[in-house]
């Protein structure tokens, strides 16, 4: 059985209504189950047409009538809020009965911040989160070292570490995975994967989109605690992280954890924040709100590894594009016998994971140019995975609510991880740079630009200039 909090919510709209009946129609659902919808207001009519509603417009390929009728009479909804869960109760009881005594309960919470805290103690005073319950939880985890240690001890008063699973929807993109596996399953890559062989690291997730009437939730949380301290956070633990003892949950998350420890307080010097134009006329937002919406920071982790190169990171809303970037920036030769690096020039040499559910993956090289002359030029070496191995992945969401079934950790954050990214961000809480102002459609204040110098950031000219390439 699924509960399924903020059912009526946008998240569940795009990702997760969709996600369960793919996951249905592939066979990866168990051969029974409910799922029962819940939130503070119930739907005008049936649950069952919105949901359909959200499927058309998501996944309209796979909407036979035939798919959609089995699907639907496993639905459900009951309203519920922190303060009265009974109802709710209730109906989880009913259906527990029906799929009898060995079923499971999986808790999504997709719900604000603020509300987390006192929907986990109506789970535990309503009975929902029994022993035989999974606790699925939605970013961010608190809003700052306290609360996410509050939240972490009220889950845990009710709840073992092993039922939580506070989920990450980049680490279920393929595009995220395979950067374990470049770097752990090939012996060309790995030992370049230190401070001698490379020159930088950005992590970049600019988006197009504005805020889509989220105004209320980004007034209450902003681009760093949104998007920093959880995505860009968790994907700079896999770029980083020393190679764990094996791909077990446990093994994973240590050599996640102890990256982190490595992790070095975010420096407010380092940071750049914005907030695009007309920002404060969307409905929910302050007039003189101050949230910033775009962030980028340089990031340092103090260990022999990595020690001395800068690792840049960069989100925000009403970019000029939307894009999900990991650049690796290799050494180069300062001198060669093809000449010699002109300072300031971008450099060439790069590994460029796009973090999609179509993963691909550039590598950046010079080559002689055609002709009668030895001058070098840059240009890509590039893979399409799904394209070269004939075979498509899950949707992350879909990934990580079939982890969630069959219990597997792997993919999900720990709570010390949790805590320790609160800890590095402090000082960025406690002392935020202000909210430059910016167009949009750019890329954000031009201060940034500064944090990325000499090279630049990646993006803006990747955006600009596609070379061709040759495929790998």
């Amino acid at each position: 059985m699924i509960v399924l909090f903020g059912a009526r919510g946008d998240l569940a709209k795009r990702k997760l209504w969709p996600g369960l009946f793919r996951l249905t129609q592939a066979g990866l659902m168990p051969e029974d189950f409910r799922i029962i919808g819940t939130g503070r207001h119930e739907p005008d009519g049936d649950i069952a047409d919105e949901v359909r509603a959200a499927l058309e417009k998501a996944a309209p390929d796979d909407l036979t009538d035939e798919a959609w009728a089995s699907f639907a009479e496993k639905l459900s909804f009951e309203k519920s809020s922190a303060d009265d869960g009974a109802k709710l109760a209730e109906a989880a009881k009913a259906a527990r009965e029906e799929l009898g005594d060995e079923s499971r309960t999986l808790l999504y919470m997709s719900v604000p911040p603020s509300a987390m805290k006192p929907m986990v103690g109506m789970l535990a005073e309503t009975g929902l989160s029994t022993d035989r319950a999974r606790i699925v939880m939605e970013k961010p985890f608190g809003s700052d070292l306290k609360t996410a240690k509050d939240l972490n001890a009220a889950l845990h008063e009710h709840v073992d570490e092993d039922a939580i699973y506070r989920i990450d929807h980049f680490l279920g993109k393929e595009g995220a995975q395979d950067i374990l596996a470049l770097r752990f399953a090939n012996g060309l890559f790995e030992p370049l994967w230190c401070a001698e062989h490379v020159e930088a690291v950005q992590i970049d997730i600019p988006e197009k989109i504005g805020l889509e009437g989220r105004g209320s939730f980004y007034e209450e949380t902003g681009a760093f605690r949104d998007m920093v301290v959880t995505h860009l956070s968790q994907i700079l633990g896999f770029v980083a992280m020393e190679q764990p003892k094996s791909l077990s949950a446990g093994d994973l998350r240590d050599a996640k954890a102890a990256l982190f420890e490595d992790l070095q307080p975010f420096d407010p010097d380092l940071a750049v924040y914005g907030q695009f134009d007309g920002y404060r006329d969307e409905d929910g937002v302050d007039d003189e709100s101050t949230t910033e919406t775009f962030v980028a920071l340089r990031v340092d982790i103090d260990n022999d590894r990595w020690r001395g190169v800068p690792f840049l990171l960069r989100t925000g809303k009403a970019l000029a594009e939307g894009r999900r970037v990991v650049t690796i920036t290799l050494r180069e030769p300062d001198c060669t016998i093809f000449g010699c690096r002109v300072e300031g020039e971008r450099p060439s040499n790069t590994i460029v994971f796009e973090l999609t559910d179509d993963p691909h993956l550039s590598v950046g090289v010079k080559v002689k140019v055609p002709g009668p002359t030895s001058a070098v030029a840059a240009a890509p070496l590039t893979l399409d995975v799904e394209r070269a191995l004939n075979q498509s992945g899950l949707e992350a969401y879909e990934r990580l609510l079939r982890d969630v079934m069959v219990g597997d950790h792997m993919l999900f954050t720990r709570a010390d991880e949790v805590e320790r990214l609160w800890e590095c961000a402090a000082p960025l809480l406690e002392n935020p740079p202000e909210a430059l102002t910016y167009e949009q459609g750019s890329w954000g204040p031009e201060r940034a630009d500064r944090l990325a110098e000499p090279a630049g950031w990646h993006l803006p000219e990747q955006a600009a200039q596609q070379p061709a390439g040759a495929s790998a």
